[in-house]
C-alpha cells in the first residue's frame, strides 16, 4: 500500500543538552518530550520487545495458516498472507498498459454507492458503531513510548471472503487505444450507462457527478501509459519509489530492497542490494530523501533502518528500534528532519533523524496504522488504520485534528500536494476523496477488490490506485474521471509516480516491478 521545516532550539535528552536545526513543527513535537518522559513504562525494551514478539507470534496470520495447513510450501504462505495473485493463475490476454475505461459516468439502475449512512465523516469526535470492536484507549492523542497491542492479524490484506464484485461498470482491458473523449454534463447519463463516480453531500445524498468538459484535456492531464521496463525482483514487491531525476527504481521484497538503474537500457539484473530484514520478512515502506542519498526501509519488523546510498556500496548507517512487532508505512517530514512510521500496535512514531530517537508517538488508531502522508508544509499529517478510520494530526500542537470514520479497513491514502483532498483507499474495493474542510466527498467504484496501494501526481490534478483485482486505475482530481486503466497480471500492492510526473512503477505479486512511461 506515497512526502514531502528552521530555528535553533534546545531540548533536554540523556542528561545533556542537544542543539538542533528543525523546523517549528518539529520543534514542538521534540519540546513536548521531556515533559512526558515520566509517564513512560515501566518496562524496559527488552521486556517490551519479548512481550511484543510473543503476542506477534500467537496473532499471526502465519501462526494461523501454519495450523490450518502444514504442507503448504513457504512461497505459497507467503503468497497467500499478502492475497496475491501468483502468476500461473493470471488471466490470459497481456496488457500493454495503453487500455482506457470509459469516461462516461452514466446510471443503469444496477450501480449504486454503498449507503452513505455506513460511511460518514466526523470532526475529533467518533460516532458509535455497533459493528467495530470498542475502543481501549480514551481520547486520541500524541504520548511518548506508549504500549499498545500485538501485530493485527492478516494485514496487510486480511484473510476471510474475498469483497464483494462491483455490479457496476467493467473497464474494457484488452483491445486498442481509446483517444481521449471529454465529457458533457450529460453523457454517458443520456446513454444509459452506469455510473462509477459518485458526489456525496453533507446530508449524505449521492448523485452520479456529471463530469465537466475539460475532465480529460489540459496541461498536467495524462493521456495514457506505456510501459517500458520490467524488474525482475524475484519476490513479491510490497515497496516501490523512484529517485529524482528519475534514474534509479527502488523495490522491496522478502528481507531486502533492490536497486534498478532504470538509465540503462535492458538492464535485467539490480545494480546493488540492501539486506534489511531477515529472509522470511517482507519491507512494507521504504523513503527516499530528497537528496537522494539516504534511504529509509520499515517493514515485518520492530527495526526501521537508515541507509547511506553516498558511499561507494551502499551501508546501514543507523537503526530505529520500535516496540511495536512491525512497520506497516513510512512518511518523511518535508524538511527531511523527522520520519513518521506506522505501527502494528495502532501507534504513529515519531522519529528524529538526526540523532535517530524515538520523540514521542501518536496514540489513537485501536488497530494497526496501515497508511500515512504528509501535507507539503509539514504542518498537517493523515492516517488510516485498520480500525476502519481516517485521523488528521497537527504536528504543530501533537494532537489530533479530525477522525472520519468507514466501514471497512483502510489500506491507502494520499494527500493532494496542490489542494485539500485526500483520498482513501479500501479494503471494500472503493475509493473515497475527502474534502479536508468540507463534508462533500466523491465515492469511485471501479476497483472489483482491496484498494491496496495510491499516488497523487505531484501536480495535484490527477492520481493513481492499484488493487488486488491486478488494475492499476488513474483518476481525475477530484472528481474521479477515469483517465487510464492498466491490467497486470497479478495483484499490484505498491506504486510511486516520479517526481516530474512523467514515470509510474508498480510492485505486484508476480514478483517484479514495472516502469510505465506517461504520455501527455
Amino acid at each position: 500500500m506515497a512526502f514531502s521545516f528552521s530555528f535553533m532550539f534546545f531540548y533536554w535528552t540523556l542528561n545533556r543538552f542537544v542543539a538542533l536545526d528543525v523546523s517549528p513543527a518539529t520543534a514542538s513535537l521534540v519540546s513536548q518530550q521531556s515533559s512526558e518522559d515520566r509517564h513512560r513504562s515501566s518496562l524496559s525494551p527488552g521486556e517490551q520487545a519479548a512481550r511484543d514478539r510473543a503476542a506477534h507470534r500467537a496473532g499471526s496470520p502465519e501462526h494461523k495458516k501454519m495450523k490450518r495447513d502444514q504442507e503448504v510450501s513457504d512461497g505459497e504462505k507467503s503468497d497467500q498472507d499478502l492475497v496475491v495473485d501468483d502468476a500461473n493463475e493470471a488471466p490470459t490476454g497481456a496488457s500493454n498498459g495503453n487500455h482506457h475505461s470509459p469516461r462516461e459516468n452514466g446510471i443503469d439502475g444496477k450501480k449504486s454507492p454503498r449507503s452513505p449512512g455506513s460511511e460518514s465523516s466526523s470532526s475529533g469526535k467518533k460516532r458509535e458503531d455497533s459493528g467495530k470492536k470498542p475502543s481501549h484507549r480514551s481520547t486520541p492523542t500524541s504520548k511518548p513510548l506508549g504500549n499498545g497491542p500485538s501485530l493485527p492479524s492478516g494485514y496487510p490484506f486480511p484473510e476471510g471472503l474475498a469483497p464483494p464484485a462491483l455490479n457496476g461498470l467493467r473497464p474494457p482491458l484488452g483491445g486498442n487505444v481509446e483517444p481521449p473523449r471529454p465529457l458533457g454534463s450529460s453523457q454517458g447519463i443520456a446513454e444509459g450507462k452506469p455510473a462509477y463516480s459518485f458526489h456525496v453531500n453533507a446530508e449524505g445524498q449521492a448523485r452520479p457527478v456529471p463530469f465537466p468538459a475539460d475532465a480529460l484535456i489540459g496541461p498536467g492531464v495524462p493521456r495514457h501509459i506505456r510501459k517500458i521496463n520490467t524488474l525482475p525482483h524475484g519476490d513479491v514487491v510490497c515497496a516501490v519509489t523512484m529517485s529524482n531525476p528519475t534514474k534509479y527504481v527502488y523495490t522491496g521484497g522478502k528481507g531486502c530492497v533492490k536497486v534498478w538503474d532504470i538509465s540503462q537500457p535492458g538492464g535485467k539484473a539490480p545494480v546493488s542490494q540492501l539486506d534489511c530484514l531477515t529472509r522470511d520478512n517482507y519491507i512494507r515502506s521504504i523513503k527516499l530523501l530528497p537528496d537522494g542519498r539516504t534511504l529509509v526501509v520499515g517493514g515485518e519488523a520492530s527495526t526501521i533502518s537508515i541507509w547511506d546510498l553516498a558511499s561507494p556500496t551502499p551501508r546501514i548507517k543507523a537503526e530505529m528500534t520500535s516496540s511495536a512487532p512491525a512497520c506497516y508505512a513510512l512518511a518523511i517530514s518535508p524538511d527531511s528532519k523527522v520520519c513518521f512510521s506506522c505501527c502494528s500496535d495502532g501507534n504513529i512514531a515519531v522519529w528524529d533523524l538526526h540523532n535517530q530517537t524515538l520523540v514521542r508517538q501518536f496514540q489513537g488508531h485501536t488497530d494497526g496504522a496501515s497508511c500515512i502522508d504528509i501535507s507539503a508544509d509539514g504542518t498537517k499529517l493523515w492516517t488510516g488504520g485498520l480500525d476502519n478510520t481516517v485521523r488528521s494530526w497537527d504536528l504543530r500542537e501533537g494532537r489530533q485534528l479530525q477522525q472520519h470514520d468507514f466501514s471497512s479497513q483502510i489500506f491507502c491514502l494520499g494527500y493532494c500536494p496542490t489542494g485539500d483532498w485526500l483520498a482513501v483507499g479500501m479494503e471494500n474495493s472503493n475509493v473515497e476523496v475527502l474534502h479536508c474542510n468540507k463534508p462533500d466527498k466523491y465515492q469511485l467504484h471501479l476497483h472489483e477488490s482491496c484498494v491496496l496501494s495510491l499516488k497523487f501526481a505531484n501536480c495535484g490534478k490527477w492520481f493513481v490506485s492499484t488493487g488486488k483485482d491486478n488494475l492499476l486505475n488513474s483518476w481525475r482530481t477530484p472528481y474521479g474521471a477515469s483517465i487510464f486503466v492498466s491490467k497486470e497480471t497479478s495483484s499490484v500492492l505498491s506504486c510511486d509516480i516520479s517526481n516530474d510526473d512523467k514515470y509510474i512503477v508498480t510492485g505486484s505479486g508476480d514478483k517484479k516491478a514495472t516502469v510505465y512511461e506517461i504520455m501527455y
